[in-house]
C-alpha cells in the first residue's frame, strides 16, 4: 500500500458498516470489525491533512512513511518534568509486551498489550484492597500498566494534564516521555514513590530514579497518545523513549502513589489503538 486512500480502502466497506455501533454498554469486547472501523476512521480523518506521526506503536518495527519531519526533543536533563500518569496495559508492543489484551470495549479499556513472561505465586497474591479503583475496575498483581514521565522545553508547571506541560509564554515547546512498562506484584517490587520521586535540578523538575536498566530505549517521533485519538489525529509532535524490558513494580507503592501525587491521578487511564498505517508512522532509526 503507497497511501492513506489504498491503506484504509483494504480494511473493508464491512468495516465502516460498523463504524457506528456503541460498544459502551458491551460487557464483551467488542468484535475485531468495531476496531478494523476505528483504524479505518483514522485513516480517513487524517488523509491529506497534514497530520504527523502518531502513536503508540510497535517498537520493533522500524518502517514509516509519514511525511512530517521535526527535531527530537533535548534530553530529559535540558527539560522539566511536567506531568506523570499511567495507562493500564501497555499501549506500545514491542519487548517484553507482546501479549495483546483483546480488543477491549471498543473505549480504550481492556486492551492494549501484556507483559509476557511469568511471574510466581507470591508476586501474583492478592493486594488485599481495591488499587486504582474506577468505573473501569482496579488493577490487581499480574496486571500490566505503561507509566509516562512527560517532559517540557516551557516553563511548564507540575499538574493534570497535557495543559501543564504547554505553558502560558510559550505555544509550541518540545516534549517528550519516557516511557516504562511496568508488571504489578504483589511483593519484591520496585517502589513506584521512588520512581516517581520529583527533585529540581537547575530550576528544572527531574526524576533521579528513572531505571537505566530496562534495555536500550527506542526513541521515535510520534504523538500524544490515549483512546480520544483512535479515530483522530493527535496534532502534539513528541518524542518517545520506550524502554523495551518490563520492570516489576509493587502494587502497594502505585496504591500510595494514587493517593498522594501533585498531578491529581487516582486511576490508570484507557489506552489508544496501536498504529498500524505506515503513513502515519515515523521511520525509526
Amino acid at each position: 500500500m503507497t497511501n492513506l486512500r489504498q491503506w484504509t480502502l483494504a480494511l473493508g466497506a464491512a468495516a465502516f458498516a460498523d463504524a457506528s455501533m456503541s460498544v459502551a454498554e458491551n460487557s464483551e469486547p467488542v468484535p475485531d470489525e468495531v476496531i478494523a472501523a476505528q483504524r479505518a476512521s483514522l485513516a480517513a480523518a487524517t488523509e491529506g491533512t497534514g497530520f504527523g506521526p502518531q502513536s503508540p506503536r510497535d517498537i520493533g518495527q522500524a518502517e514509516g512513511t509519514n511525511p512530517r519531519v521535526f527535531s527530537k526533543a533535548p534530553a530529559v536533563t535540558g527539560m522539566t518534568l511536567c506531568d506523570i500518569h499511567f495507562h493500564e496495559n501497555a499501549e506500545h508492543r514491542g519487548g517484553e509486551f507482546t501479549t495483546y489484551a483483546g480488543n477491549g470495549d471498543g473505549n480504550g479499556y481492556g486492551t492494549g498489550y501484556k507483559f509476557s513472561g511469568e511471574l510466581t505465586p507470591a508476586e501474583k497474591a492478592s493486594a488485599g484492597k481495591a488499587v486504582g479503583a474506577s468505573e473501569h475496575g482496579d488493577l490487581v498483581p499480574g496486571d500490566t500498566i505503561e507509566a509516562h514521565f512527560v517532559y517540557s522545553t516551557a516553563q511548564a508547571t507540575l499538574g493534570n494534564g497535557l495543559g501543564t506541560c504547554l505553558g502560558e509564554a510559550t505555544s509550541n515547546p518540545q516534549l517528550r516521555v519516557e516511557a516504562v512498562v511496568a508488571v504489578l506484584v504483589s511483593e519484591g517490587g520496585a517502589d513506584f514513590t521512588e520512581l516517581a520521586r520529583i527533585q529540581e535540578t537547575g530550576g528544572l523538575n527531574q526524576l533521579p530514579n528513572l531505571p537505566t536498566d530496562l534495555g536500550a530505549p527506542v526513541t521515535y517521533t510520534g504523538s500524544t497518545t490515549g483512546p480520544a485519538y483512535n479515530e483522530k489525529g493527535s496534532p502534539f509532535q513528541v518524542t518517545w523513549n520506550v524502554r523495551p524490558k518490563v520492570l516489576k513494580l509493587d502494587i502497594h507503592s502505585v496504591d500510595a502513589w494514587l493517593g498522594d501525587n501533585p498531578f491529581s491521578e487516582t486511576h490508570a487511564h484507557g489506552v489508544r489503538n496501536l498504529v498500524r498505517n505506515p503513513a502515519l508512522l515515523s521511520p525509526i532509526n
